[in-house]
């Protein structure tokens, strides 16, 4: 697997494979044991079933991993790194792009991520199997939800700034169980069953989300009427000349013809996410510690440069 590096690098291996035949070795039990424990439940697989499946001496397995809750661990440990690359492609997209294709892309990419090993071991195992011994591991997927379902949440509030927290918060939660819920599931059917599914998930997602987060609410948004002089937005339409609108400032008087910018986010957050830069602070931390999407952040600070 080209992108599976780091499942040869868990810090609970017993022997760490130092060449590249070791890792591929790794790599190749810990899938095996993916798909044994998702089809005998971890209760009932042995060391055995997963040297089978590895086509792996028993012997070899041992050398790396003292038991099969180590490499239960491993698999969880390359679960998240998964999730968390659905999530960053997911973020990394234009704040205006279109909803009906960002539902989309997001619904295939889940629907690629349940059809692999290890991903459809952990849910398994965390919705349908639960079995004692993965308690203090397991617990840590709630916490990581919730902040899986602040992120989204944030970013609804981009795209429309009028929705409350607790509102794009239960939204996110709501279409995080959606997805979480329906897609694993899409999988127990045939290709064409499953892809009438996925269609029908989107269009779900789609109705859900548009009356919060569509695409009209972008241009209401996106774009607001300020004086060209006090830069108030406490602006009021004053008639018609030569076929334009013309406006009038509510707090300064100054009369004006058409003059639309960007609404973006308070000069203070804007340089306060310019400071943490400044301090070095990476782009993602930055997104975290504010709210503000590392997109938005990166191209402030390329505008300064630009600027210079």
């Amino acid at each position: 697997m080209s992108n599976s590096s780091s499942l040869s690098s868990d810090k609970n291996l017993r022997r760490q494979p130092q060449q590249k035949r070791g890792k591929q070795r790794v790599e190749k039990i810990i899938i095996a044991a993916a798909e044994v424990f998702a089809e005998a439940g971890f209760a009932a697989a042995t060391i055995q079933q997963i040297a089978d499946r590895s086509d792996t001496a028993v012997g070899s397995i041992y050398q790396f991993f003292p038991d099969k809750l180590t490499i239960f661990n491993a698999i969880f440990a390359e679960y998240m790194r998964l999730t968390e690359m659905i999530e960053a492609n997911f973020f990394a997209q234009d704040i205006n792009f279109p909803l009906d294709r960002g539902i989309s892309e997001y619904i295939d990419a889940h629907a690629v991520y349940f059809e692999q090993p290890i991903p459809r071991c952990i849910v398994l195992q965390y919705y349908l199997q639960p079995i004692g011994g993965l308690e203090s591991m397991m617990a840590d997927i709630p916490t990581l939800q919730s902040i899986s379902y602040k992120r989204h949440a944030n970013f609804y509030r981009q795209r429309n700034p009028n929705l409350s927290i607790a509102k794009s918060e239960l939204l996110s939660e709501v279409a995080h169980n959606i997805v979480q819920g329906l897609v694993p599931n899409a999988l127990k059917n045939d290709e064409k069953y499953r892809q009438e599914i996925y269609a029908e998930i989107k269009d779900v997602l789609y109705g859900y989300l548009n009356p919060h987060i569509g695409d009209h609410l972008l241009v209401m948004h996106n774009q607001l009427m300020i004086c060209p002089d006090c830069q108030s937005d406490r602006v009021a339409k004053n008639g018609r000349q030569q076929d334009k609108q013309r406006y009038i400032c509510r707090g300064c008087g100054r009369q004006f013809v058409d003059r639309y910018v960007e609404r973006g986010y308070p000069l203070q957050i804007r340089q306060k996410c310019l400071d943490l830069h400044a301090q070095g602070i990476s782009f993602r931390e930055i997104e975290r510690s504010t709210g503000v999407s590392h997109n938005t952040v990166i191209n402030w600070v390329r505008n300064i440069q630009t600027d210079r």
